[in-house]
């Protein structure tokens, strides 16, 4: 293992600054936040490390594009549930049609209608067409013109939309999938097999409306494939919600960035995985002789993502009291396109046999610790309620109060409210409300899965710059409250341009 001294701009947590930008270009930066102390005396203790990723100056056609950046495949839900109530259908077309009105001229889309089979609305042959006036207009007539009638099989769903998003063939392509129900006919096409054929071919985000989605299947959809879990409660706000995924969509230009991997000798990479805005699986594409694996990240615009890395490292025979390099890890941009990288970064280790250092974690991990914990307690409260035991419901909900009120995820705490009244929330002590109907515990799923950025600590903050009395704006992405001096949303981690 080689050794080597923490770098010169890495503050005293372990965390890289961000290198500099290039002025007027895209640029990708990387740094690392971990507490870099392990017991010399465990079995293979595991190393746990936030990598942070952030995208600046990303502008239409970066990454080398020749033509439209964006293909755009809108599903949309048709089965028999989606016609009572009547205002879910017209939501949903209310919702499509803002999302065709969004597209930029030139861009390949399609509609498609889900059953228990996929079939084309818009155009009706299963090809992509280029937004134009006449294009979308004849695609909101056709949207409107849909009926509800039929089962649920979203894995027929994804596997048209890969084949319409193949045949377009552009850098980013992007399903938005709408249902109200749960995949009742998954033996005609399974799920597992079609989001093995679909990963890292397109970015799909998902949301539930009405009352019979499951929560932990979208998030299972959106998990795999890049994306975002979401829902309404009130069918009204569909169409204002996919406005805005439309303009987070468009900002998007830069197809994909590789965060690699390289550990050293004795090190092993066991997995990376996103953990905010939200959290979503990274399967490696491939391992180098070195062991060096690779991650493929996709669809970035002006955005800041965070992704935690577990390393196993055997500490017999390593040098005690030094910092030692345990792996490096670094950004590739596929094909180049002229985005400006940050250099790789250490990964250290600093083997010690003083209980009280290899006793802590570092505060970055620990955050994202108890944001796994809150989906924990999230997903036993659903499963007691779902078996009438209302009392152990209640329990967990207190653990999840207790949890989401502790990291500040003000989002997953806004739709506990509206289970629990909450009488203290530091101590998690809640009573259930009367009349909590099972989909509430669906929308608190899907809600627990969006993260917070976590603490502040020096220069790899984004909003380091917001301390207590800091002026404050609002983020024109989630609407969230973000200090003016930020570029980048602390809670969506939306680029904020033409701030300083």
């Amino acid at each position: 293992m080689d050794t080597g001294a923490a770098p010169a701009n890495r503050d005293p947590a372990g965390t890289a600054a961000p290198g500099p930008g290039t002025a007027g270009g895209a640029s990708a930066a990387l740094e690392i936040s971990q507490w870099k102390y392990l017991s010399g005396r465990a079995r293979e203790p595991q190393m746990h490390a936030i990598v942070t990723v952030r995208a600046d100056g990303t502008g239409a056609g970066t990454g080398g594009a020749t033509g439209p950046v964006l293909a755009q495949v809108l599903a949309v839900d048709c089965s028999s549930s989606m016609a009572y109530p009547q205002e879910k259908l017209r939501a949903a077309h209310q919702a499509a049609v803002a999302a065709l009105r969004l597209l930029p001229d030139g861009t390949p889309f399609a509609v498609v209608r889900g059953t228990e089979s996929a079939s084309m609305v818009y155009p009706t042959t299963e090809t992509t067409v280029r937004a134009d006036a006449r294009h979308r207009a004849e695609a909101e007539r056709a949207v409107h013109r849909l009926v509800a009638g039929g089962g649920t099989c979203i894995g027929s769903w994804l596997d048209l939309s890969r084949r319409l998003l193949t045949e377009a063939d552009a850098p980013i392509g992007h399903v938005l999938l709408l249902t109200d129900g749960r995949n009742q006919h998954d033996d005609l096409m399974p799920l597992a097999d079609v989001l093995e054929a679909c990963a890292g071919r397109f970015v799909c985000d998902a949301w539930g409306i009405g009352d019979g989605w499951d929560g932990r299947e979208l998030l299972r959809v959106t998990g795999r494939l890049h994306g975002r879990a979401s829902s309404v409660q009130d069918e009204a706000e569909l169409a204002h919600e996919y406005e805005r995924l439309m303009h987070r969509l468009l900002a998007k230009s830069l197809p994909e960035l590789v965060v690699s991997v390289t550990p050293m000798a004795g090190a092993r990479v066991r997995y990376l995985k996103q953990v905010f805005p939200t959290e979503g699986e990274l399967d490696p594409v491939g391992t180098d002789g070195d062991g060096t694996r690779r991650f493929v990240t996709r669809a970035w615009g002006d955005e800041t993502r965070r992704y935690q890395l577990c390393l196993s490292a055997d500490p017999t025979g390593r040098p005690r009291g030094e910092d030692l390099q345990l792996a490096v890890v670094a950004l590739d941009v596929p094909g180049g396109g002229g985005v400006e990288l940050t250099p790789p970064r250490p990964c250290l280790v600093h083997w010690t046999d003083d209980v009280a250092l290899s006793g802590h974690s570092d505060v970055h991990v620990e955050h994202f610790e108890q944001h796994r914990l809150l989906g924990e307690a999230v997903a036993a409260a659903t499963d007691a309620h779902r078996d009438g035991e209302r009392e152990a419901a209640r329990h967990h909900l207190g653990r999840a109060v207790r949890l989401a009120h502790a990291i500040g995820a003000d989002q997953a705490l806004a739709r506990l409210e509206r289970l629990v009244e909450i009488d203290d929330p530091a101590a998690g002590r809640v009573r259930l409300r009367p009349g909590v109907a099972a989909v509430d515990f669906e929308h608190l799923i899907t809600a627990s899965s969006h993260s917070t950025y976590g603490p502040a600590s020096g220069t790899a903050d984004p909003v380091a710059a917001g301390g207590p009395g800091a002026a404050m704006l609002r983020c024109p992405a989630c609407e969230g409250a973000v200090p003016a001096a930020a570029r980048f949303c602390p809670l969506c981690g939306h680029g904020l341009r033409g701030r300083p």
